[in-house]
């Protein structure tokens, strides 16, 4: 049986590394790095870091984010920029297009449900 209680620290999944894809990126040179703790039945959740850089966004899922560090700027495509810093906590739904601009070194917990 899975634990039933799970903590969103690095240390509680191996780090993965990534990249936008090149055909989204906008500028710098932004790399991720994902503890992805929870894998299941539609089900994500853990703990995503990135440098600074900006790349465009399509979300096809729910994802709840909560900031533990650094500065982002959304901007959803025809909307006004959205400033997120530590202690924000929101939610990208179905349909959301637009940009992620990391200006500070950003990590999030996050739950994402397909």
């Amino acid at each position: 049986m899975p634990e039933t209680f799970l903590r969103l620290t690095p240390e509680a999944a191996p780090a993965e590394t990534g990249a936008p894809a090149p055909d989204r990126l906008i500028s710098g040179n932004p790399e991720f790095t994902t503890w992805n703790v929870e894998e299941r039945d539609g089900l994500y959740c853990g703990i995503w870091r990135s440098t600074p850089g900006k790349w465009r966004i399509v979300y096809d899922e729910w994802e709840y984010c909560h900031i533990l560090e650094g500065h982002s700027i959304l901007t959803e495509d025809g909307g006004a920029p959205r400033h997120v810093k530590a202690g924000d906590s929101f939610i990208l739904r179905p349909g959301f297009t637009g940009t992620w601009e990391v200006v500070e070194t950003t990590t999030k917990d996050y739950v994402i449900r397909l």
